[in-house]
């Protein structure tokens, strides 16, 4: 009766913060590319708590795994993440008083280290030749071991990462876009985001098309992207939603990093450069449509990719 009482008032505690998730707003691409006939529109995905994309499939992961009882209170959130997924967790579970402990590569920034500090998350450091392979071996081996003290939220084959992006990202570029919409474009890291907003908007709409992107080659520097062909496949990708995969070169998203500080006002991230990349270069084969893609991040835990760039 107890651990029902301290439960009920960590789903409400959860609950109230979902406020503060999505509801991203929609920005129109006017300046760094102009088609006549052609809308490009990117969502501002850091002005979310936790400061990124992440904080979508993060809050759906341990609200779910609260409402089945496999998170109760007092015992740790564990997980591996590149980044912006683990100070997602951690800013999250500062607020509903939800412990975490992250496993993450040892070469991971400067900026993600002291965030991830600063929220009061216990950081685990993996070796940086193993990259996030080893950091999920380590959260996975922790669970296991101590079982009683540790749920493993598992984001790359946990289904609430994709259904986070099926039950909000998908509905608001719809509804943001009066129902026009005709293309959605994003990259694959974990491929939550692609995998989940591409089949809610293929129910809404089966001629929406929606394309996918990866890192041309397997040494890139789109942190959080991945290359599917060298890398751990996600086990929730599906390959099968996307009518289209393309690869972006690196140094074609720092360009476009560039090109949208000083002409459109926004300092965002080497993968929301990406991103961008990839819409325009659909928005340069087709001569009318409507393109969502999504800003993952700005450029705040860049700061070395942001200093070589700009100096």
């Amino acid at each position: 009766m107890i651990q029902a009482a301290v439960d009920t008032r960590l789903s409400e505690r959860i609950e109230q913060i979902g406020k503060f998730v999505g509801k991203t707003p929609l920005f129109p691409i006017k300046r760094v590319f102009h088609k006549p006939g052609v809308k490009i529109y990117a969502k501002l995905e850091w002005q979310q708590l936790g400061g990124s994309v992440k904080a979508r499939p993060a809050y759906q992961i341990i609200k779910e795994a609260i409402r089945s009882g496999k998170l109760t209170d007092g015992k740790h959130l564990v997980d591996a993440s590149s980044g912006n997924t683990a100070i997602a967790y951690a800013a999250i579970g500062s607020a509903a008083g939800i412990p975490v402990t992250i496993c993450i590569p040892e070469n991971a920034s400067a900026e993600r280290k002291l965030l991830l500090r600063s929220y009061g998350a216990k950081v685990i450091f993996t070796p940086a030749v193993g990259e996030m392979d080893d950091a999920q071996d380590c959260a996975r081996t922790l669970s296991e071991e101590k079982p009683y003290e540790y749920y493993y939220a598992d984001q790359y084959s946990n289904v609430n990462n994709w259904k986070a992006h099926y039950l909000t990202t998908a509905e608001e570029v719809y509804q943001q876009t009066n129902g026009k919409i005709t293309h959605f474009v994003a990259g694959l890291g974990t491929t939550g985001t692609f995998v989940g907003t591409t089949r809610r908007l293929k129910e809404i709409n089966p001629d929406i098309q929606c394309i996918s992107f990866q890192p041309d080659t397997a040494f890139h520097g789109l942190e959080g992207w991945k290359h599917l062909e060298t890398a751990r496949v996600p086990r929730i990708y599906d390959a099968s939603v996307a009518d289209q995969n393309f690869g972006v070169d690196t140094m074609e998203a720092y360009e476009w990093l560039k090109r949208l500080a000083r002409e459109e006002g926004l300092l965002v991230s080497p993968s929301a450069a990406a991103n961008l990349a990839g819409a325009i270069r659909v928005a340069e084969q087709i001569e009318e449509g409507v393109i969502v893609t999504t800003f993952a991040d700005s450029a705040d835990k860049y700061g070395e990719v942001i200093r070589e760039l700009f100096k």
